[in-house]
C-alpha cells in the first residue's frame, strides 16, 4: 500500500502555519489585520480568477455552478455544514465565532486545485510526491495568513485536506482512467469560482454563500464525463 507522504506533510504545513497564524494574529493590530484581510482577498481573487478561465468550457462551469447553488439551497447546505462545523469546533474546545468559516474557505482553498488533485494521482501512481511538497509550501503561506484572520479554523482545515488528498492517493490507480481532460479542466475552473467567491468576501465585495455552491463540483464531474 503507498502511504500518502504528500499529503501528509501537506496537512502538517497547513496546521503548523495555522498555528503560526494563530500566535501572530494575537499580536497583530486591528487596523494592520484589516489591511491583510484585504490584501489576502485580492490575492485569492487572482487565484480564483486564473483557475476558472484555464478552460475553454465555460457553459458547462457556468451550468455546474447554477444547478450547484439550487441543490445547495434546497437542501440547506450551509446550515448544515455549519452545524458540522460546531461540532468539530466543539473538538477542538474553539469559542472562535469564525471558527466554521475558516474550516470552509480554508478547506476550499488548500483542496481544490490541480496541484493537488494531480500530485495527490501521481503519487499513488508510485511517482514521486514532490508536487505535493512544492503545493505544502505554498499551503503554509496561506493558512498562516488565513489563521490570523479566521482563527482556529484554519488548523482544523489540515483533516480534510488529508482525507481528500491521502484518499485520491490510495485511491489512485482506480481513479486515474476515469479522470480525463474535460473532467479536469471543468472541476478546476469551478473549484476557480468558488475559490473566487471567497475572493469576494474577503475583500468585501459581497457576501457570497460559498458552502450552497459546493455541489457544484459533484456537477462539474458529471458535465466533464459528458464531455468526454
Amino acid at each position: 500500500m503507498v502511504i500518502p507522504v504528500g499529503s501528509l506533510v501537506n496537512a502538517g504545513a497547513v496546521a503548523l502555519g495555522g498555528c503560526l497564524g494563530l500566535m501572530a494574529g494575537r499580536v497583530i493590530g486591528e487596523k494592520l489585520r484589516d489591511s491583510l484581510f484585504q490584501v489576502l482577498g485580492l490575492c485569492t481573487v487572482l487565484i480564483g480568477l486564473k483557475m476558472a478561465l484555464a478552460t475553454d468550457r465555460q457553459m458547462a462551469v457556468i451550468l455546474s455552478c447554477v444547478l450547484g447553488v439550487i441543490v445547495g439551497d434546497v437542501f440547506h447546505l450551509s446550515e448544515r455544514l455549519a452545524r458540522g462545523g460546531e461540532l468539530i469546533k466543539r473538538l477542538f474546545k474553539s469559542k472562535n465565532e469564525k471558527f466554521t468559516d475558516g474550516l470552509v474557505s480554508t478547506s476550499i482553498i488548500v483542496c481544490v486545485g490541480a496541484m493537488g488533485l494531480i500530485g495527490s494521482l501521481e503519487e499513488g501512481l508510485g511517482g514521486s510526491p514532490a508536487t505535493l511538497l512544492s503545493k505544502s509550501i505554498l499551503d503554509f503561506c496561506v493558512a498562516m495568513m488565513l489563521a490570523s484572520i479566521y482563527g482556529s479554523g484554519v488548523v482544523a482545515a489540515s483533516i480534510p485536506l488529508l482525507i481528500y488528498q491521502g484518499g485520491l492517493t490510495l485511491a489512485a490507480g482506480l481513479l486515474s482512467p476515469y479522470l480525463t481532460e474535460p473532467i479536469r479542466d471543468v472541476l478546476i475552473s469551478t473549484g476557480g469560482l468558488l475559490i473566487l467567491g471567497i475572493g469576494f468576501n474577503l475583500v468585501g465585495i459581497k457576501a457570497i454563500t460559498i458552502e450552497n455552491l459546493l455541489p457544484a463540483l459533484f456537477f462539474a464531474v458529471i458535465f466533464g464525463v459528458y464531455l468526454g
